[in-house]
């Protein structure tokens, strides 16, 4: 089954006014409606209504995080269908720096994702371990264990209207990336743990690398057959490398 590639990029807690309208101005400026790829942008809550207005047809909207409750007295936080109602398609889930800096729990995540799908909005749910679980080779298991709460949350029918983004700790901001053949590894191992379930939501899933991915290393890494594009960090903030990753996907 040929899945559509995705290239989704994190701004995490970067931008100003000035700086998002330049970024903007720059990606809408390329050829973006000759890839065959998605090109999503997840810029702060603060600036999605104004990327809206930039992005034209040629890129989705999506945010960075989502709160599992229903609107209600949580200050500071946003619901789903706040989100859904200014017309956001996307909304990454279970980020690492979410779950390592602010203690969010798989079933917390697994919570997330019900709520979006509740508003027919797509979760990016990422999952990956740390560098001492690598080292302990519990790589697999810890990435199951994240799966399994989404699992038994939400049914196995949600990995249908869900993208996973696999994201190895240790290659989050620091300059080391997986190589092409660990990021497959382990990309093949995620489809296998869904095959169990539904071979034919494993085959249809996309799943995404996420960790360094750079317009240098991005051809290699979307070559491999399991690995359907990219959650793009700091490379998406700056619009000619955001681009040319976007091309090596589509």
């Amino acid at each position: 089954m040929e899945r559509r590639a995705i290239v989704a990029g994190n701004w995490k807690m970067n931008g100003s006014p000035e700086s998002i309208k330049q970024l903007m101005q720059g990606l809408t400026s390329r050829a973006l409606s000759e890839l065959s790829c998605e090109v999503i942008v997840c810029p702060p809550n603060l600036f999605i209504n104004e990327v809206m207005h930039l992005a034209g047809d040629k890129i989705q909207v999506g945010a960075q995080n989502v709160s599992e409750y229903a609107p209600g007295a949580y200050t500071g936080e946003i619901a789903a269908e706040m989100l859904s109602a200014i017309g956001c398609q996307y909304v990454i889930v279970g980020h690492s720096e979410r779950r390592q800096i602010f203690g969010e729990t798989d079933h917390q995540v697994a919570q997330k994702v019900a709520a979006l799908l509740d508003e027919r909005i797509t979760p990016i749910l990422c999952v990956g371990e740390t560098l001492e679980q690598r080292d302990r080779e519990e790589t697999l298991s810890v990435i199951e264990q994240q799966l399994n709460a989404v699992l038994e949350q939400c049914g196995v029918e949600a990995f249908s209207k869900l993208v996973i983004a696999y994201e190895p700790v240790w290659a989050i901001g620091t300059g080391k990336t997986a190589s092409p053949q660990q990021a497959q590894q382990v990309h093949a191992a995620i489809r296998e743990w869904l095959a169990k379930h539904s071979e034919k939501i494993a085959q249809s899933v996309r799943i995404l690398y996420g960790g360094s991915v750079n317009a240098d290393n991005a051809s290699e890494l979307f070559a491999q057959p399991d690995i359907d594009g990219g959650l793009i960090g700091g490379a998406s903030l700056k619009a000619e490398s955001f681009y040319q990753i976007c091309k090596s996907a589509g």
